[in-house]
């Protein structure tokens, strides 16, 4: 039964029923401060929903003061890791909340984040094993955001590391994993070919380049999905945004010669970027 429920949640999380995911996390506001407006939450939120987002990822405060019908069409993912950039170290990731905690809110997934190379790495593998031992237990999907970060990594764009990453995450018990992008951008596949659970592309290209290019690119590569935070909710226009991210996420807005293209002019664009 519980597995049953693991795998109802699960295809929540794709609109479209194809096991791809957009998801925009939310989540910034713990980390650097607010993303908009107090008053503006709502319409960011509509915004979101309007444009076809499969789900957002918020931390347990703020999924409490959502007007109650505005995720209808939209799963809702429960971070459950947090720090801030005022901290003495930011690699640093504590546990502010649990699955039962996210359960109560009606969410539909989980995320914790590690950071692989930091100095509290040993904590926070520690806190992602005991995070998905409770998912096992509630029959709830877990999100892994595992990046490397922190004084021991030397390329965190080195595709053989982030299949590393990968496997630490499918290992400990994620269902998917979000991790960064391989430079340059065709050796992603790579990562998707070595890790056992699908891969989330985090983020947008590093150089501020055109991101619809950049998520038909890490699609064409192989990833299951995207999750943008930050350069969809500071867009103007963000419903429109998720609306092309849906289509290029979901098969509507690209074909087998465009990936193609796309993903040697975003490489060309990208290379040597950090």
């Amino acid at each position: 039964m519980l597995k049953s429920g693991k795998q109802l949640r699960l295809r929540r999380l794709s609109l479209a029923g194809d096991d791809r995911h957009l998801l925009v996390p939310l989540d910034h506001s713990v980390s650097d401060g607010p993303i908009v407006p107090a008053d503006k939450w709502d319409d960011l939120l509509r915004a979101l929903v309007a444009g076809g987002a499969d789900g957002i990822i918020v931390h347990k405060g703020r999924a409490r003061s959502f007007a109650p019908d505005i995720l209808k069409s939209c799963a809702l993912v429960v971070h459950l890791s947090a720090s801030t950039s005022c901290s003495a170290d930011v690699h640093a990731k504590v546990l502010v909340s649990d699955v039962e905690e996210a359960l109560t809110l009606g969410a539909d997934a989980v995320s914790v984040h590690v950071n692989i190379g930091s100095d509290t790495e040993a904590q926070q593998l520690a806190d992602l094993g005991a995070v998905a031992r409770s998912c096992d237990a509630w029959g709830m999907p877990l999100i892994a955001m595992v990046y490397p970060r922190g004084p021991r990594i030397e390329d965190p764009r080195d595709p053989a590391l982030l299949a590393h990453l990968a496997n630490v995450a499918a290992d400990l018990g994620a269902d998917m994993v979000k991790t960064s992008v391989a430079l340059p951008i065709e050796r992603m596949a790579e990562v998707v070919a070595n890790s056992p659970i699908p891969v989330l592309a985090a983020g947008g290209p590093p150089d501020g380049s055109d991101l619809v290019e950049y998520g038909t690119a890490v699609m064409a590569a192989g990833c299951r999905g995207l999750a943008i935070g930050r350069r969809i909710f500071s867009s103007p226009t963000p419903a429109a945004l998720v609306s092309r991210l849906s289509a290029v996420v979901h098969g509507g807005g690209s074909n087998d010669i465009t990936d193609g293209m796309r993903m040697a002019n975003y490489s060309t664009i990208v290379a040597g970027v950090a």
